[in-house]
């Protein structure tokens, strides 16, 4: 239905008429003659023009920029975090590992509307409201990152670590030399879901971008074509939300076999 009513006029998104793609009949664009331009020079086609109004009534590709400046910033650092994480949970003895996970446990249990005001009185005493790290900074530990390596990494064999020990490589190495190679369709996974989870989320952009719209992610994008009374701007709120989605199943589709593989992996120990 979305990609449908982005190629459809607004007559035929009010009457649900048209079939799936519209009948592409050339319309005229009644706010465009509103402006003084003369009715031919405003006669458009559905499809072109909800695209096209996607495009110029907001800064869509500065959205779409901003989107994939935090999401792929906020992936690599928690992959720099969990990876470590996992590795210790999964690989090393030391006193207090078993309560240290089950307190990674307790925290996939925390809803993020629970912590948000704390992280906006945090932000807020440094700074960081209206900027890039207000988006990033908080969402840089993920325990369910953690979680899911930490399983990944059992099913990885310790003769591999201790080999990789007597070669003389550090702990250290060891992650990133021995376990991240093994762990690239755990990786996938996870990347999947960490950059859905942050490419479409509204609420906390709302909460600590407060009036910044160079700074807006592609969900608060579509704030600029709210709708209407008569409904005009469904077909361009249509065409917009295609476009934010887009890239996600296309990079499902492209990651589809790792993902399901390292799905799998996770749960074999």
């Amino acid at each position: 239905m979305m990609v449908s009513y982005s190629l459809k006029s607004p007559s035929e998104i009010q009457t649900n008429s048209g079939g799936f793609a519209g009948s592409q009949q050339p319309f005229v664009d009644e706010y465009c003659v509103k402006l003084g331009n003369p009715e031919t020079a405003c006669t458009v086609r559905p499809a072109v023009y909800n695209y096209v109004t996607a495009f110029s009534k907001a800064p869509l590709l500065r959205y779409l920029l901003n989107g994939v400046v935090v999401t792929v910033s906020i992936f690599l650092i928690q992959v720099v975090v969990a990876l470590p994480c996992a590795y210790a949970l999964s690989k090393l003895t030391f006193y207090g590992r078993d309560v240290v996970f089950s307190l990674v446990l307790f925290c996939l249990l925390i809803p993020v509307h629970a912590i948000a005001l704390p992280l906006y009185i945090m932000l807020s005493k440094v700074g960081l409201i209206n900027s890039y790290a207000a988006l990033i900074v908080p969402w840089t530990i993920s325990v369910f990152g953690i979680f899911l390596m930490r399983q990944f990494f059992l099913t990885v064999p310790d003769e591999l670590i201790d080999a990789a020990r007597m070669d003389g490589m550090s702990e250290f190495s060891i992650v990133w030399r021995v376990m991240l190679p093994t762990a690239v369709p755990a990786l996938l996974a996870f990347a999947i879901f960490s950059v859905v989870a942050h490419w479409n989320d509204y609420f906390w952009p709302r909460v600590v971008i407060t009036g910044n719209q160079d700074l807006f992610t592609p969900p608060l994008g579509l704030r600029d074509f709210r709708g209407d009374l008569d409904g005009n701007d469904y077909g361009p709120m249509m065409a917009i939300a295609t476009v934010i989605v887009t890239p996600l199943v296309v990079a499902f589709l492209i990651a589809q076999r790792r993902f399901i593989e390292g799905i799998t992996l996770t749960g074999m120990k």
